[in-house]
């Protein structure tokens, strides 16, 4: 077994004792090279050591994990943060298909967390995706990562016209009239998306508001978009959907 190199960095020892512990009994692939509790000798090990996962608190007394990536030229290495952050921090990480455990650290997430590395273990590592999450922080436009079988597709949110579900998959449509399949459900895009102005009227539909043409009231109801698709309107969610429509 090809042993996976990582480092721990939380200013608190304690913590990074706990995940070490946590590692050696439930995921033995996993060799700990070195716990760091602080920024600049974290950068000097990641930069000496050279691990494949970084097990990294967002929070830190001299800044935030943030920094530390920022500091890094080469981000040749997978990130799992450990964090008691926000939800906008975490929605940003989920933003980019990173991988997050909450604390205290839940031994199956854990798990769950190092297989997912494994599995993108075969992937050759770049730090693109890295990039677009440390890029939203900053960015008024934010990006998304789209999982696709074969690549990794990077996309403005505001180019995304609507998505329709499709059990664990979704349909994401762009203005461009590009098209992907994703492996997400609509529920995922929904929580990504709800505060940047898409709406979900129906169980298998989410749009972008900004992209409607208008509201059709035959035939039940419906919503026609910039690019002449037509979405239909749940009748649960129909007065829900004509009120923010309204605000517009």
């Amino acid at each position: 077994m090809n042993k996976i190199r990582t480092i721990l960095v939380d200013d608190e020892p304690g913590n990074s004792e706990n995940l070490r512990n946590l590692l050696a009994r439930y995921c033995p692939q996993v060799e700990v090279l070195a716990c760091i509790d602080n920024i600049h000798s974290a950068v000097e090990t990641i930069v000496q050591q050279k691990p494949e996962l970084i097990f990294l608190d967002i929070e830190l007394i001299e800044g935030t994990g943030f920094d530390l990536l920022e500091m890094l030229p080469v981000k040749n290495f997978e990130v799992i943060f450990v964090t008691a952050f926000d939800q906008y921090a975490l929605k940003a990480i989920k933003f980019c298909a990173l991988d997050y455990i909450l604390k205290p650290v839940n031994i199956k997430e854990l798990v769950k967390a190092v297989s997912l590395f494994e599995e993108r273990r075969k992937e050759k590592f770049d730090n693109k995706r890295m990039q677009v999450l440390l890029d939203n922080f900053s960015a008024s436009k934010k990006r998304i990562v789209l999982p696709l079988s074969d690549k990794m597709e990077f996309v403005e949110v505001d180019r995304i016209l609507r998505i329709q579900g499709e059990g664990n998959y979704s349909h994401v449509y762009l203005i461009s009239g590009e098209k992907f399949l994703v492996c997400k459900a609509l529920k995922e895009f929904d929580e990504l998306l709800s505060e940047y102005n898409f709406l979900r009227v129906h169980q298998s539909h989410l749009i972008n508001l900004n992209e409607v043409k208008s509201y059709i009231k035959t035939d039940g109801g419906y919503i026609k978009m910039n690019d002449g698709s037509t979405v239909s309107i749940a009748r649960l969610r129909r007065e829900m959907v004509l009120s923010v429509l309204k605000e517009i």
